[in-house]
């Protein structure tokens, strides 16, 4: 009796353990098509890890599998769009970015027009290494004229971005990332181009993060609370165009700025606020956290954000510092 209570537990942890995640993204995107027919899916290949197989099962007549050609991909998109259509082409970050910045810009962005460039796999955050690693995503495309670029903190955003995609009258960049595990319950949450959310309140010092790193940059806050350190927390899931107005306001408001993010320091999240910053003539203890101009290795997240220092330990070593030379 008790070995076969032990099987049937052991099945039930597999079964549990191999149940397909929530696709919040995948479930938005498909809610949001059913609602304006112009929406179509594009996919490079890579139909589960993108969360567009309910979309492939539900409008198949509006779902393009490509292949792997995401070039092709891209100037697909461009043809639809000139017809009526709004193309949402899916890849991971890596592959639909760099492979292809030339057909981006020539075939979207050049003509305004309205493709939704999505991809998974965002920064360090994959095992598999520098082949599939995005860390200049952001930098490269920030330099392209017409194009906005979202990157949601968490799955409760996720419907709030495909929105602000199809809000933005022209290209957008979508840098998604699937929960590694199922998420507990939550609310969808708004958003709104060109505004960031502060998360948390605090005037020492205000943290500005995106994505994978506004929860480590709560963790943060709540170790810096613990030592007398009240950091403010904003979530700037609008990367491009960014929330200046917030972005001065905090920085007058709380004179010292920390930004974190899942990108190479160079070109992304923290030179975005630091152009902000210098162009309204503030001078402030300014540190950016991020990948500092190297490549990485795979492995899991959170030893990747650990090693190369975009943790939640880091942030909170970086407030110290830029709140120590503050005064």
């Amino acid at each position: 009796m008790t070995e076969t209570l032990t099987k049937l537990e052991t099945a039930d942890f597999i079964n549990r353990s191999f149940r397909p995640l929530p696709r919040s993204y995948g479930d938005a995107l498909i809610e949001a098509a059913k609602a304006d027919e112009r929406i179509v899916a594009l996919c490079a290949d890579l139909v589960p890890p993108t969360e567009t197989d309910r979309f492939r099962d539900e409008l198949p007549e509006r779902f393009h599998n490509v292949g792997i050609a995401e070039a092709n991909m891209i100037g697909m998109a461009g043809g639809m769009a000139r017809s009526g259509e709004i193309p949402f082409c899916h890849s991971f970050c890596a592959f639909i970015t760099k492979r292809v910045l030339d057909q981006i810009t020539m075939q979207a962005a050049y003509p305004n027009l309205p493709v939704k460039i999505v991809g998974f796999l965002p920064g360090v955050a994959t095992l598999l290494g520098v082949s599939h690693q995005a860390i200049e995503d952001v930098a490269a495309l920030r330099a392209v004229p017409n194009m906005a670029i979202f990157e949601p903190s968490g799955p409760e955003y996720h419907a709030a971005v495909v929105r602000m995609a199809l809000d933005w009258d022209g290209p957008a960049y979508l840098r998604m990332k699937r929960p590694g595990t199922a998420p507990p319950p939550f609310e969808p949450q708004s958003l709104e181009i060109g505004r960031g959310v502060i998360r948390r309140d605090g005037g020492n010092l205000t943290i500005i993060s995106a994505g994978l790193c506004v929860t480590e940059a709560l963790k943060a806050s709540d170790t810096l609370s613990s030592e007398g350190i009240e950091a403010g927390v904003v979530d700037m899931a609008s990367l491009k165009p960014i929330d200046e107005a917030l972005i001065i306001e905090r920085a007058k408001s709380t004179g010292a700025i920390v930004t974190a993010e899942n990108h190479n320091i160079i070109g992304g999240l923290g030179s975005a606020v630091a152009e902000v910053l210098a162009d309204a003539g503030i001078g402030l203890p300014f540190r950016r956290v991020g990948v500092r101009d190297r490549f990485c290795e795979g492995g899991t997240t959170p030893y990747l954000m650990n090693k190369f220092g975009l943790d939640a330990q880091a942030i909170a070593e970086a407030a110290r510092d830029v709140v120590k030379r503050k005064g």
